[in-house]
């Protein structure tokens, strides 16, 4: 280099940083909570729980008419005018639950959660379940009618419910044959039936007289043998029914279970008999029903007493077996009306409007 001579070094240019690329830790840790809450508001959403919700379910009122038709119709005997309400109540059962929506109805304080197999046994479908529940509620119906003609004095013949497959008494006795005399005994109660098979063995040979529309006829039989008893086996189911040239038809759909028998019975009572048994207001109830007029405990009574009251009712016929569990859940100024037998709550709704006491719960 020669002296003198001016030179420039240039010196490196300072470039500014660039951003990184990517999210940052604040945005990821949105993300992961957005992400979060839609995982558990899907799985809130979809995944069920091995539960069902209660809660008060319709009520009908059995005195009145559904789409036209009368709830309880009697055809070939005359009837009589009824006012007021004889209201059945109902529990609404709500399957497939979502976990979100059991907290929801649980929440309301109106439904009560209860584990799903009390209600649906391992392998058993929802459409079998439904089917069970028709079958109850027919044979409640069938009952109400026996207790209520019984209560009233009507005759009763002893018929042939179902008949055992390959028994003594298949391809002999057919269903709804009336059964006269069994054993040399006659027949008047599903029990004689039974009474009159005490002293038979397995192989004995008994005379059956039964009568098939109108025609009598008598056949030999000869008694099988079952595990579970140590007499002669008929293979023939009896069951009591009204002898009486009318019917009874009891048009409801869409309901199951046997606990609607009690106010089936009092509404073909009140039918049958002059004036009204609930004095024109609105009573509502419950009860499991034999064909006896016997009255049983039934589930989810503080339900119904909601649906009651919301239906306008302000007394509450009560099974004695509830009458505990009713006193905790009674809505308040609801008249708890004890009942164990359908001739107890005629005469309770009779002492009732006669300004008297009714045994109470």
């Amino acid at each position: 280099m020669s002296e003198g001579t001016d030179t420039v070094v240039e010196q490196p240019t300072t470039r500014p940083a660039l951003p990184r690329r990517g999210l940052t830790r604040r945005t990821w840790t949105l993300v992961i909570s957005l992400a979060l809450v839609l995982a558990l508001g899907l799985l809130g959403g979809f995944a069920r729980v091995p539960y069902v919700a209660l809660g008060p379910g319709p009520t009908y009122d059995t005195l009145g008419r559904i789409n036209g038709t009368d709830v309880v119709h009697i055809e070939g005997q005359e009837t009589f005018p009824t006012k007021g309400a004889l209201t059945m109540t109902t529990v609404s059962l709500t399957d497939d639950v979502s976990l979100f929506g059991a907290l929801g109805l649980w929440v309301s304080g109106r439904y009560a959660l209860a584990p799903r197999d009390e209600f649906f046994r391992p392998g058993e479908s929802e459409q079998q379940v439904r089917d069970q529940n028709v079958k109850a509620f027919q044979d409640s119906q069938t009952s109400a009618e026996v207790a209520a003609l019984r209560y009233l004095d009507y005759p009763m013949k002893v018929v042939a419910a179902e008949i055992t497959k390959e028994s003594a008494a298949d391809n002999v006795i057919q269903p709804n044959d009336r059964l006269l005399a069994v054993n040399g005994k006659d027949i008047t109660s599903y029990e004689d039936v039974r009474a009159a098979l005490e002293t038979t063995k397995p192989g004995d040979q008994v005379d059956i007289t039964f009568q098939r529309e109108s025609a009598r006829q008598t056949a030999r039989i000869t008694l099988g043998k079952t595990e579970d008893r140590p007499t002669g086996f008929l293979g023939v189911l009896p069951v009591d029914r009204a002898d009486v040239p009318f019917d009874i038809k009891i048009s409801l759909t869409d309901v199951g279970g046997p606990s609607a028998g009690l106010l089936f019975a009092l509404s073909i009572v009140d039918k049958l008999t002059p004036g009204e048994l609930n004095g024109g207001q609105s009573v509502a109830g419950t009860g499991e029903i034999n064909d006896k007029g016997e009255v049983g405990r039934i589930g989810g009574i503080n339900f119904k007493m909601v649906a009651a009251r919301e239906a306008g009712a302000t007394t509450f016929l009560v099974p004695a077996g509830n009458c505990d569990e009713a006193k905790q859940h009674a809505p308040e100024g609801m008249r708890l009306v004890k009942v164990e037998k359908l001739a107890d709550a005629v005469e309770s709704l009779k002492a009732i409007n006669d300004g008297k006491d009714a045994p109470s719960c």
